[in-house]
């Protein structure tokens, strides 16, 4: 039997040069990203042939999404930073317990989830619409998504594994699959193909679960088979409150700024649908077209953050600088194409999701205005994983609490007094401005702190 407790090789995340380290870690993360952000669209295509109203219904579905990914993410991320740095550190033990515990945690956060599908799904609706139609369309989908949810929480920590030593490659492979099942299965659940009865809405949710389960079963088998690092298995297994607490340490904020984001896309919603239910439609679409610009940008950072926090845990500050600098250059110019796409071809972007001329007058000039935060985004986004990779949690969630909740919902708010639905878009490019300063603030005392004396 192989020894896993023996003392591995120097890991690829200290030696290799950072430039082709990150692309290494990178790259497959950003096709996997890519894949995963054609999916969502392709989801909403499918949907939007249905009718405008299931359209709406799964726009007003996606905070609880939103916040589903964020928990599993952000959960993800603690310990991802805690995996590495372990790694980096050679502390083998907290590496294997950090590994089961984070699984464990995987399994809270879905058992919380499937009691909220049952509980509260139909309220939420409720709460959002009086259109009945609507409701009803949001609830079938809302409820598969939530009660059978064990598949996407299991695939985010799995992969997350995969990617704390090194193994972006197999993250690629599990996430592409999976998406790719949910594509296949989407117009067969939805239209009733193949001789599967037509779900509507229902189908378009079964899809999605059924792709993450394979995911989530590929990248056990991953684990499993090739991440030599990590030993997986549950003989004597115990909760740790104290790898939980350093976890969530670094987690917490993760989630906390999912938990907004999920909150201020409610809330714009709730403002957007007292104009017409049509606007919430194109938030939703926005926000599913934004992938194809955001997720490659998650995916340079879901290279970087193992790196950063292997090198740090191994005293390596040039390395770190180094990953820093090239993930904000790269993170910058996929937003400056992306916002050249959005003003380009705004139209053309809309109409595959079937859109009437009602769509296309709100949504060509709410695409044009609101990619205009696209140009500073980039070194945001970047910016809040630096932190987090590096412990530093806390001023993720500063910053995010300011952007969502003290700039951008009071600034959405006030610009709706003006009673053009047009004028509440130019909310995300002036908060995103304040929000540039702030994590160049936030950047600079770290380094000073943290990065500068290493």
């Amino acid at each position: 039997m192989e020894n896993h407790s023996a003392a591995p090789r120097e890991n690829k995340m200290g030696v290799m040069p950072v430039h082709r380290l990150l692309l290494d870690m990178s790259i497959p993360m950003i096709i996997s990203m890519l894949v995963q952000a054609l999916y969502n669209v392709v989801d909403s295509v499918f949907v939007a042939r249905i009718n405008e109203q299931a359209l709406t219904a799964v726009s007003l579905a996606f905070p609880i999404q939103t916040l589903m990914i964020g928990v599993g993410v952000g959960t993800g991320v603690g310990v991802n930073a805690l995996l590495s740095k372990s790694l980096g550190e050679k502390k083998l033990d907290i590496v294997n317990r950090s590994a089961l515990n984070g699984v464990f945690l995987a399994w809270i956060s879905c058992a919380a989830f499937m009691a909220f599908g049952f509980l509260a799904s139909e309220a939420f609706f409720a709460a959002q619409t009086d259109n009945r139609e609507i409701a009803q369309h949001g609830y079938e989908y809302l409820r598969v998504i939530c009660a059978l949810s064990l598949g996407m929480f299991n695939q985010i920590m799995l992969e997350r594994l995969l990617i704390s030593t090194g193994k972006t490659f197999y993250s690629m492979i599990s996430q592409s699959v999976g998406a790719v099942t949910n594509i296949i299965l989407d117009p067969i659940m939805i239209f009733g193909l193949l001789g599967c009865p037509r779900m509507g809405v229902t189908g378009a949710a079964a899809a999605t679960v059924i792709g993450q389960t394979v995911g989530a079963l590929l990248a056990l088998y991953f684990n499993i088979r090739y991440n030599r690092e990590i030993h997986l298995s549950l003989t004597g297994f115990r909760p740790s409150l104290g790898i939980i607490r350093r976890i969530y340490a670094v987690g917490l904020p993760s989630i906390l700024m999912a938990s907004l984001g999920s909150l201020m896309t409610y809330g714009m919603n709730r403002l957007l649908i007292s104009f017409t239910s049509t606007a919430v439609a194109v938030f939703g679409v926005y926000f599913k077209l934004q992938g194809f610009i955001f997720m490659p940008i998650f995916g340079l950072n879901n290279g970087m953050v193992p790196i950063i926090a292997y090198n740090y845990g191994a005293r390596k500050r040039e390395r770190v600088i180094g990953t820093i600098k090239l993930s904000v250059a790269y993170a910058v110019g996929i937003m400056l194409l992306g916002a050249a796409v959005f003003n380009i071809f705004p139209g053309a972007l809309l109409s595959q999701f079937n859109a009437t001329q009602d769509l296309l007058a709100i949504g060509i000039p709410a695409l044009r205005i609101i990619s205009a935060h696209f140009l500073f985004a980039g070194f945001c986004i970047v910016s809040l994983s630096v932190f987090q990779a590096l412990g530093n949690g806390m001023e993720s969630l500063i910053v995010a609490v300011s952007r969502q909740w003290l700039l951008l919902m009071p600034i959405a708010w006030l610009l709706s007094l003006s009673g053009n639905v047009n004028a509440i878009w130019w909310t995300f490019p002036i908060t995103e401005i304040v929000t540039l300063a702030l994590c160049a603030f936030f950047l600079k005392r770290i380094y000073d702190r943290k990065i500068k004396i290493m």
